[in-house]
C-alpha cells in the first residue's frame, strides 16, 4: 500500500501557519532530526511577524554581547573525562548572581567565541533578570570527551570513587562551577526540555547542595513502558530510526559539527518502514551495526533488567530540590514521562514543592512556540508566554534570588475546548468521577452498559452472527493502518490533533459514536480502555483513541485548510502489544479465539467536549510506522521474516458478559 490510496484528507496549515511553524521548530528542545514541513511562500501578514520577530531577536542579542562575556571550559568528572563546558557570566559585576545550568545531548554551540544563544536562559526575562548561564554537551556529545550512551543507567551501588554516569556528572558539574565561576549567590538551578529534561531528573537524584530549583520539561521516564522508544511494549521505529541516526552513531572523536540527515530516498515514510520490514533488517540495511543503541532494542526485546536500570523512577526516593514539572497535553514523545515523575515525586518525597505545569502544547513548544494553536486548533491566547512569564520565570527567581512572587499550587493545568487555564492543589483535581462509555451496536457508544447477551467465548472469531454481541475486522500486517494522512519520514509533531476522519474510513478501523452531547463535558486526569477481545492469530496489537467529534456547522479554523465542520480531533489515544497484557517482563501468547481482556492508559487529559459534539471511539491494530508492525504471530518481533507476518481476524466484544469500554474521570458541572 502507498500513501495514494489513503483518502484525501490531507492535514494542511495554510501557508502563514506553516512558516511560522516550521521557524518555531528550530529551536525546539526534541532531537534535531524532527523536521517541519518545507514552508512556502509566505502571505504578507506572516511574512511582517516573521520580520518583526527577526528584529526582536537581532536587537535581544545585541544587549546579550553588552552585557554578557562568554568564557569556555573543559570540566573535568571523577573518571578523568572532562566535558566542553561554555559559561555565560554577566559583565555587571555589582551583585552576585545564581547559576543556571543546562547540559545536553545536542549541541551548545555556537562554539565560536564571538558568537552568543540567543536567547541564553530559557527565555528572554532570564537574560535581563541577570544569571550565569553554564551550558554542556554530555559526555560522548560534541566537544567534549568519553563516550555517549543513549539514557545512560545510573552505575551500579556501591559506587566506587570512579564510577560515572549522568547523576555523578550533573553532580561533579555542579561542584567545579561553584569552586570556579566567580560572583555567583552560591545556589544553582537546571532545566531542560526532552533529553536535557532527562539530564535534569538525573541531576534531582543525590542532588548537589547548591542545586536548590530544577524544572525537568518533557523528560522521559521509562523508554520500554511510555516514552520515545516504546509504549507498552510496542517499539516505535519511526522515530526510533530518525533520532538514532540523528544523534547516537558511533563517533571518531570531539566534533563541532552534527551528522548529516538520514536520506529516506523517498517521501513515504509508509513506504519506507513497509519495504524495510523488522529492526534487524533495517539494521542491515542502513545501520550496519553503527548505532549501538539500535542494537540494544533487537537484544532487549523484554522488560528486561537493561530497560529497568534506565527507569528514571526508580531513583526518586530522595528529592531536594524544589521542582517544576513541565508537559504538554500533545506530546507525541514525552508524556508519560513528565507525568510520572511528578506523580513519583508527589509520592516519594512528601513535603517537596512539586509542581505541575500543563498546557496545549507538543513536545517543547512551550519555549519557542506561541501557544494559541496547534495545527487546526485554537486556543485563543499565547499559552507559551504565559507559562513563561507566571510560572517558569517566577519559579527560579524565587527560589535562585528571592525575588518575586511564585504561585507554588501544585497543579496550573490548560483546559482544551474550554481554553483557560486552571490551578488545583493536586492532580487529577478533587471531586472527578469515574463514568463509562461502552461501545455499542452499529458503531454506537452510550454511557449505559450493555445489557445483551450472546458472545460466548466459543463462537468463532471470524463470524459475527445476528446474536453475536462484538464486532470483527482484518488486520493484515501488508496494510497497516497509517498514524497520520501527511506524507512524511518522520513522526512529525501534530498527528496527536491530526483530524482523523482518514482513520474513520480505513476497513479495519472500528469506529464509535456517541449522539450529539446536550451540555459540556469536561474529563479531567487518567482515561483507561478496558476491551474484550480475541484473534486467529497469536499476538495482536491492540490501539484505542478517544476523539472528540465538531459538529458539522463548526465554523473554519484559521490555521489550517481541513473542513472544521466533522472534525474528528484526536484528543488521546494508547497501545497494548497483546503479548504484554499481563506482565512485560514475560511476554506470552495469546490463544487464538479466547476472550481476552486488555486494558490500556490513555494518560491524562483535561478537556471540555462542547455541548453539540460528539464522543468518538476507534479501535485498531496497527498505527503505522508510529509503531512497527506486529507479525500477529508469536514470534521475536525485533527478528521477524517476512513468512511471521500474517493477516488475522480481530473480534472487539460489547456484551453484558464482556463490556468494552472507555473510562473517563468526569469534573461535575
Amino acid at each position: 500500500m502507498t500513501r495514494s490510496d489513503l483518502p484525501d484528507r490531507r492535514f494542511r496549515l495554510t501557508p502563514w501557519a506553516v512558516a511560522l511553524f516550521a521557524v518555531a521548530l528550530l529551536g525546539v528542545g526534541c532531537g534535531p532530526q524532527e523536521d517541519a514541513a518545507d514552508a512556502p511562500q509566505t502571505p504578507a501578514a506572516a511574512t511582517a511577524a516573521q520580520t518583526d520577530a527577526e528584529a526582536a531577536a537581532a536587537a535581544h542579542l545585541d544587549y546579550l554581547l553588552a552585557n554578557y562575556v562568554k568564557s569556555e571550559y573543559m570540566v573535568p568528572m571523577r573518571d578523568g573525562i572532562e566535558l566542553y563546558t561554555l559559561v555565560y557570566e554577566p559583565r555587571d559585576r555589582s551583585r552576585e548572581y545564581p547559576i543556571l545550568l543546562f547540559r545536553t545531548p545536542y549541541s551548545i554551540g555556537p562554539y565560536e567565541p564571538g558568537e552568543y544563544r540567543n536567547p541564553l536562559g530559557p527565555s528572554r526575562e532570564f537574560d535581563r533578570a541577570g544569571y550565569i548561564f553554564a551550558f554542556q554537551d554530555v559526555r560522548g556529545q560534541f566537544r567534549s570527551e568519553g563516550e555517549f550512551e543513549v539514557i545512560r543507567p545510573p552505575a551500579p551501588e556501591p559506587r566506587g570513587p570512579t564510577d560515572a554516569d549522568e547523576i555523578t556528572d550533573n553532580r561533579d558539574t555542579i561542584e567545579w562551577l561553584v569552586a570556579n565561576v566567580e560572583n555567583h549567590n552560591g545556589r544553582v538551578g537546571q532545566w531542560g526540555i526532552s533529553y536535557p529534561g532527562w539530564q535534569t531528573v538525573m541531576g534531582m537524584v543525590d542532588a548537589h547542595p547548591a542545586l536548590v530549583a530544577s524544572s525537568p520539561q518533557a523528560s522521559p521516564s521509562d523508554m520500554f513502558i511510555g516514552d520515545d522508544w516504546h509504549h507498552n511494549g510496542a517499539f516505535r521505529i519511526m522515530y526510533a530510526f530518525s533520532w538514532l541516526s540523528g544523534n547516537a552513531r558511533r563517533r571518531d572523536g570531539p566534533t563541532s559539527t552534527r551528522g548529516a540527515r538520514f536520506d529516506y530516498g523517498t517521501p513515504s515514510g509508509y513506504d519506507f518502514f513497509l519495504n524495510a520490514g523488522s529492526a534487524a533488517t533495517v539494521d542491515e540495511l542502513y545501520f550496519h551495526g553503527e548505532v549501538p543503541a539500535w542494537r540494544d532494542f533487537i537484544e532487549h526485546p523484554n522488560y528486561d533488567e537493561f530497560w529497568q536500570r534506565q527507569n528514571a523512577l526508580r531513583y526518586l526516593g530522595d528529592v531536594r530540590p524544589a521542582t517544576l514539572n513541565v508537559a504538554g497535553w500533545f506530546d507525541t514523545e514525552d508524556f508519560y514521562g513528565p507525568m510520572s515523575i511528578y506523580r513519583t515525586v508527589e509520592a516519594e518525597n512528601p513535603g517537596l514543592e512539586n509542581t505541575l505545569v500543563v498546557g496545549p502544547w507538543l513536545h517543547g513548544g512551550w519555549a519557542r512556540m506561541d501557544g494559541d494553536f496547534l495545527g487546526c486548533i485554537a486556543f485563543d491566547t499565547k499559552t507559551s508566554h504565559h507559562f513563561q512569564r507566571e510560572f517558569q520565570f517566577p519559579f527560579f527567581e524565587y527560589h535562585l534570588k528571592d525575588e518575586g512572587t511564585w504561585d507554588a499550587t501544585e497543579a496550573h493545568v490548560f483546559l482544551t475546548g474550554t481554553n483557560a487555564w486552571r490551578a488545583y492543589d493536586s492532580w487529577p483535581p478533587a471531586g472527578v468521577e469515574p463514568v463509562s462509555l461502552y461501545l455499542g451496536p452499529d458503531g454506537t457508544l452510550s454511557f449505559e452498559p450493555p445489557t445483551r447477551t450472546g458472545d460466548s467465548a466459543a463462537a468463532p472469531a471470524a463470524e459475527s452472527g445476528a446474536d453475536l454481541q462484538a464486532d470483527t475486522y482484518v488486520s493484515d500486517p501488508a496494510n497497516p493502518v497509517p498514524f497520520s494522512a501527511e506524507e512524511r519520514t518522520t513522526l512529525g509533531h501534530l498527528w496527536k490533533v491530526e483530524d482523523q476522519r482518514f482513520a474513520s474510513e480505513h476497513p479495519d478501523v472500528l469506529v464509535y459514536q456517541s449522539e450529539p452531547l446536550e451540555e459540556d463535558l469536561t474529563i479531567a486526569g487518567p482515561i483507561g480502555a478496558e476491551i474484550f477481545v480475541s484473534t486467529t492469530g497469536t499476538d495482536s496489537d491492540w490501539i484505542v483513541k478517544l476523539i472528540d467529534v465538531y459538529p458539522d456547522d463548526a465554523p473554519p479554523s484559521a490555521n489550517c485548510e481541513v473542513p472544521m465542520g466533522g472534525y474528528e480531533m484526536h484528543l488521546a489515544g494508547e497501545i497494548m502489544r497483546g503479548r504484554f497484557r499481563n506482565d512485560l517482563e514475560n511476554p506470552e501468547p495469546m490463544v487464538p479465539g479466547e476472550v481476552t481482556r486488555i486494558e490500556i492508559d490513555l494518560r491524562d487529559r483535561f478537556h471540555t467536549f462542547k455541548a453539540g459534539h460528539r464522543l468518538m471511539v476507534h479501535v485498531q491494530s496497527s498505527w503505522f510506522p508510529a509503531y512497527d508492525r506486529n507479525p500477529q504471530t508469536f514470534v521475536d518481533i525485533y527478528r521477524a521474516v517476512p513468512s511471521d507476518y500474517q493477516a488475522a481476524t480481530q473480534t472487539v466484544y460489547r456484551s453484558a458478559e464482556h463490556p468494552s469500554r472507555v473510562i473517563l474521570g468526569v469534573l461535575p458541572r
